[in-house]
């Protein structure tokens, strides 16, 4: 068996500090009730480890409260995940006496998307937000973009262009209300607040979507104002994606040229950037999305995730009937990397007379 590794893949700077902090604080706390926000990060591995040391999650990673508010005290811990949270959870949290500043471990990539949106705001732009409106990182930063200026989510393309015919006014003020209720700050009027916008994102998303949109909308504003003044009205915004989704991207976009039989991605199935990774590999391989090496029964059967239909799959004879089988492994930021070694190696244990990993590696060197 032969297996193509990404050039880049697993932990990122974000993911490994907030991790690192996580296990520090119960460490320096044995005797505090020492409570996460939501799910440090999507990853099942890491967040079960924690929570069998005790750890506990205030609610999952939708918003839905699994203990309730009253219940949290001063003198309680409450860690902040790598997503960061929204300023009305913060201000709660610090009403109630609790020190949120200590355990911190919202990602700086994510506070320099809030930093950008809240210049954009400062100079009078209304702030698009690429997103997926229900998740931990959009939600934080549709707070906190909010306060400094008009705010918008879209999820994707469609819905750029469905923004696009209210920019155009092609469409009517009671449309856009009913099409992107849930997703506008208070007060959004849109046709006061199209007329100068910039562009940030959830930095888990695809960053060549997030491109697209926004060279989309400047397109849009261009055609609109004309491009003498387009600084008057679209705000260039592109170093807000983030190096470590970008690097684990661009890594899988140069396993798309390999040749391979299959693709192997490994990362919590609620995890974004994971999916994304997922969605190129089925470009080019049939490609399995497993959350760990206990998901691969067999040579001939694999228990794997459809994150187009959110739903789990059991798939036969997925591996093809060949010496050798070249397959691609990768993994999400999120996934720690003794998991893709472990799925490795148990794929490799399928086949009879394989090397040992050092050997290959000391042949690789040389």
């Amino acid at each position: 068996m032969r297996f193509i590794l990404a050039r880049h893949f697993g932990f990122c700077y974000g993911v490994e500090n907030a991790i690192e902090i996580s296990y520090r604080a119960l460490e320096e706390n044995p005797n505090k009730k020492v409570y996460l926000l939501s799910q440090m990060i999507h990853n099942q591995e890491v967040n079960a480890d924690l929570l069998e040391r005790g750890m506990k999650f205030v609610m999952d990673t939708d918003g839905s409260p699994f203990i309730p508010w009253e219940k949290i005290t001063g003198d309680d811990v409450v860690i902040i995940p790598a997503f960061g949270t929204t300023r009305e959870i913060e201000k709660l949290l610090q009403d109630k006496g609790v020190a949120v500043e200590r355990y911190n471990t919202t990602c700086p990539f994510v506070e320099k998307v809030w930093n950008r949106a809240e210049k954009l705001g400062q100079d009078k732009h209304t702030i698009i937000i690429h997103g997926k409106p229900n998740h931990e990182e959009t939600r934080a930063t549709f707070s906190h973009s909010a306060i400094n200026g008009p705010s918008i989510i879209v999820q994707d393309m469609e819905d750029a262009i469905q923004l696009g015919r209210f920019i155009l006014e092609s469409k009517s003020r009671s449309d856009f209300f009913a099409e992107f209720n849930g997703k506008y700050s208070t007060g959004f009027d849109p046709d006061r607040d199209l007329k100068k916008i910039g562009v940030v994102n959830q930095t888990t998303m695809l960053a060549s979507e997030t491109q697209a949109i926004a060279d989309y909308f400047r397109n849009l504003m261009i055609g609109k104002y004309g491009e003498a003044t387009i600084s008057d009205h679209f705000a260039d915004t592109r170093d807000t994606l983030c190096y470590a989704t970008n690097d684990n991207q661009d890594a899988t976009y140069e396993l798309l040229k390999t040749s391979a039989d299959l693709a192997v991605v490994v990362g919590g199935y609620n995890s974004s950037n994971t999916s994304h990774i997922v969605e190129l590999c089925e470009r080019n391989f049939p490609t399995y999305f497993i959350n760990s090496e206990t998901e691969i029964q067999s040579r001939e059967e694999i228990r794997h995730f459809n994150y187009h239909t959110k739903e789990n799959k059991v798939t036969r004879e997925f591996m093809p009937e060949k010496n050798p089988v070249t397959l691609i492994l990768t993994s999400g930021a999120s996934c720690p990397d003794t998991l893709v070694d472990r799925v490795m190696l148990k794929l490799a244990g399928y086949f009879e007379g394989t090397r040992e990993v050092d050997e290959v590696l000391r042949d690789v060197e040389r």
